[in-house]
């Protein structure tokens, strides 16, 4: 693999680290400062807002300038958020965390196109290797993130206000690794010709598989994740560590299959892949049904993790077959707008799901969103068969 690929590989390391952090402490100081309960995942659900909101025009700057100087950009003003919402939670404010939440997703929708610039850095054989192992980062990520909880508290004695002291020196420290990327930057912006419109590259199925994978994937693991810590640490009275240790799991099982999935779609496709990463979903939610035992948190929210790569990285690979070169901005700013929107409504409703129908019914809910897209296969499959008949 590319030097460039392991490089980009230990910034998401560092970078996702912002994001994990925020899983844990969002989730646990909306609760805490929240003037209303059903609003406790708030903070949380913004950031993916912002997210959603600022991969448009990050793709936009990223078609101009080139990748490398907006991710330096992204990340620099990233470690000023952080300190930001730092400043938030001394104050008690929970709109400034909020704020400050929101602001942060933006940073993290530049960080979302690491996979994509390490993509663009190898062979068309090896995309699909190049995609699973930038996404490796988030093993380091899944346990650093949470411990900078830990470890700001030596930094200053009022909870979670250090792990966000601590993370914005991790962002400044990926602003300088970023500098000695190289700029996989494609100039279409001068091109006259720039592919075919959005509206027909959309309607092809292998498009709108990718999509529909990834954003059921990231729509129903943010859904489920975010609900998580509140009703374990709030609602059930599980210890912080305790939670922690789950969201921890959780994210590490959302990043080890990269390990071998890039492997598994070159062996079994990506439509297996797919099907399997649903699979870990129903399992997750018939383990969560079972029982309110911290062994029964850890099972499902492990699965919900390794389900989550699955339909990620199968939509991630299958989106790349869907465009041509000077094509490939509009489409992945589409995508991740797709993907990043729904997640923020997931997460925006989790915490009103939990507060009216409780975790149960949360729960029994998230079979309608598996159901979805074994429709969308489905079609898709009739689809494909039919053009093969005519051909």
């Amino acid at each position: 693999m590319p030097s460039n690929v392991w490089l980009l590989t230990l910034i998401q390391a560092l970078a996702m680290s912002a994001g994990t952090m925020l899983v844990l402490a969002g989730g646990v100081l909306g609760a805490q400062l929240t003037p209303d309960p059903k609003w406790s995942t708030l903070p949380l659900a913004m950031s993916i807002v912002g997210t959603a909101c600022g991969v448009v025009p990050i793709t936009r700057l990223m078609q101009h300038f080139g990748r490398k100087p907006v991710f330096i950009t992204a990340t620099i003003l990233g470690a000023l958020v952080t300190l930001l919402a730092a400043a938030s939670i001394a104050d008690n404010s929970f709109w400034g965390l909020v704020i400050s939440a929101f602001l942060l997703g933006i940073m993290m929708s530049a960080i979302q196109q690491i996979r994509f610039a390490a993509m663009e850095s190898v062979a068309v054989e090896l995309i699909p290797m190049a995609a699973s192992t930038v996404l490796l980062g988030g093993l380091v990520a899944a346990i650093l993130g949470p411990e900078l909880v830990t470890f700001g508290q030596l930094v200053t004695d009022q909870a979670f206000v250090g792990g966000f002291y601590l993370t914005a020196a991790l962002l400044l420290l990926c602003s300088l690794l970023f500098t000695q990327i190289e700029n996989t930057h494609v100039v279409t912006a001068k091109s006259v010709d720039t592919g075919r419109e959005l509206n027909v590259i959309a309607r092809q199925p292998i498009f709108i598989l990718a999509v529909s994978a990834s954003v059921i994937g990231y729509a129903l693991m943010s859904f489920i994740m975010t609900a998580t810590p509140v009703h374990m640490h709030v609602h059930e009275a599980y210890s912080l560590q305790d939670t922690k240790w789950v969201i921890q799991s959780h994210i590490f099982a959302m990043f080890f299959p990269s390990l071998f999935s890039g492997w598994l779609i070159s062996k079994l496709g990506t439509s297996k892949i797919i099907y399997l990463g649903l699979s870990a979903y129903v399992a997750t939610i018939l383990i969560a049904l079972t029982g309110s035992e911290w062994l029964n948190y850890w099972s499902a929210l492990v699965l919900l993790g390794i389900g989550w790569n699955f339909l990620f990285v199968g939509g991630t690979v299958l989106l790349a077959q869907s465009y041509q070169p000077t094509e490939r901005f509009k489409v992945q700013g589409l995508n991740e707008f797709l993907v990043f929107g729904c997640q923020a409504t997931a997460a925006l409703s989790a915490g009103v799901f939990l507060n009216l129908i409780n975790w149960r019914g949360l729960l029994l809910a998230s079979f309608v969103i598996i159901g979805l897209q074994l429709i969308v296969i489905t079609w898709q499959q009739i689809r494909q068969k039919k053009s093969v008949a005519q051909q």
